[in-house]
């Protein structure tokens, strides 16, 4: 989902909305417009009480994502806007909270929000029954509606408000976010498929509209978990995979004391896709001393390459950004958005080089793992471009929201929680 447009800011926050919120708010408004018309004259007011539905409705919705950005606020964690779109609304987090119990609280305070809504709504318009009936159709309508939005979000499965609190329920018993993670997103799979087996018992009965929008919710929420869980796929690949699985070599080697002319032999042996762009490491006796780039060869006159030696123009190996072949692949990626090369060199136990690493190679560890065999000519063509293969360019993306989220600390805690004497 893109920024949308800003509005204004609330206590700081930007507050935005997408586009499609004003399609929402033109058939929100024209499905209401039938509840006020048979009670309501002239036609036009009919159609100012359902806009104004419509629009208490949404500043509803607001309210209730405050109420999780405003909790959020309270535990620590940064708030980046709050965007309206034409399903609702969500709170953008600058990061998860670190605790289970404090994602618990806020989750919750956004149903608590819509509930209290409610609530208040529906009494105020109970003591105006008598007196203002016209405001008691709209106050009961919206009131109503919050108590929709309060109970449905408190369903036990993700994405919604009642699958983050199980989430965390299960993360504080286990002490394992991600088995919290599993467990909602099992709920919500659940779910889904309940209410798109509803929505369609309700179609088949003739609901009509009823079933059909059961239906699309169900559709919604199991598009929105397998999201979930494909993000949670791709966490596990990134952290279970090593940056030695995924290593090539796109190194080469020359003595110290060679001249500069056997290094451009070697530059015109290989071709353009196999190794051209190749990093040069350079060794003496055996030990690696340091890496040479092709800048001699472009500043130099060619009658000077046989004077002059590789040592000559070397640089120190360590200027070089490297990674240890027993990191994580997560960290590969991390690294090589963080690196202007675009390639990490890959250091052994004994930090030695032993490989290289770029987004092509941690692209294709990627997609075998999840069954996917790419061609050599589109892992190549990944290569000269500098680019992840097939659509993995949310790499860097799910590194993010794993640093974000805390997945990686959190089985780093697990895992040392797990092997501490008792």
């Amino acid at each position: 989902m893109g920024e949308g447009w800003q509005l204004f800011k609330i206590i700081g926050i930007p507050l935005r909305i997408q586009p499609t919120w004003l399609f929402a708010v033109a058939i929100f408004t024209t499905l209401f417009q039938p509840r006020y018309a048979a009670s309501v004259e002239p036609a036009a007011l009919s159609w100012g009480l359902a806009l104004l539905t419509t629009l208490l409705l949404f500043t509803s919705v607001l309210l209730h994502e405050l109420g999780h950005a405003l909790m959020a606020l309270r535990e620590g964690v940064k708030v980046v806007s709050i965007t309206l779109f034409h399903l609702g609304g969500i709170a953008r987090v600058e990061k998860e909270c670190p605790t289970a119990m404090g994602n618990l609280r806020i989750a919750a305070a956004g149903p608590l929000v819509s509930l209290t809504l409610a609530l208040g709504m529906l009494l105020a318009a109970a003591s105006l029954a008598t007196q203002q009936p016209q405001l008691t159709v709209l106050l009961t309508q919206v009131g109503l509606l919050n108590l929709m939005l309060g109970l449905f979000n408190l369903l036990p499965g993700l994405p919604l408000d009642g699958g983050l609190i199980l989430k965390s329920l299960v993360w504080q018993a286990s002490g394992s976010k991600k088995r919290g993670v599993e467990v909602a997103s099992a709920s919500g799979r659940v779910l889904a498929t309940l209410m798109i087996v509803m929505g369609g018992v309700l179609l088949w009965q003739g609901a009509g509209m009823n079933g059909l929008l059961l239906m699309l919710i169900g559709w919604f929420g199991l598009g929105a978990n397998r999201s979930e869980s494909q993000m949670l796929f791709l966490q596990k690949v990134l952290q279970d995979l090593k940056v030695e699985q995924a290593a090539g070599r796109a190194f080469r080697v020359l003595e110290a004391d060679q001249p500069l002319r056997r290094m451009s032999q070697m530059r015109l042996q290989t071709s353009e896709t196999a190794g051209a762009a190749d990093w040069v490491l350079v060794c003496r006796q055996g030990r690696w001393v340091g890496w040479i780039d092709d800048r001699p060869l472009r500043d130099l006159p060619v009658q000077q390459w046989d004077q002059q030696s590789v040592e000559d123009h070397m640089k120190p190996l360590n200027e070089l950004p490297s990674i240890a072949s027993t990191a994580p692949l997560w960290q590969a990626v991390e690294a090589l958005e963080a690196s202007t090369e675009g390639r990490l060199l890959v250091l052994s136990a004994a930090g030695l080089p032993n490989g290289t690493v770029d987004r092509s190679d941690v692209g294709d560890a990627v997609l075998k793992q999840l069954g996917v065999t790419l061609p050599p000519s589109v892992i190549s063509a990944a290569r000269q471009q500098n680019t992840y293969p097939m659509g993995l360019v949310m790499l860097p993306q799910v590194v993010a929201s794993m640093k974000a989220q805390q997945t990686v600390e959190d089985e780093e805690l697990t895992n040392e929680a797990s092997a501490s004497p008792s």
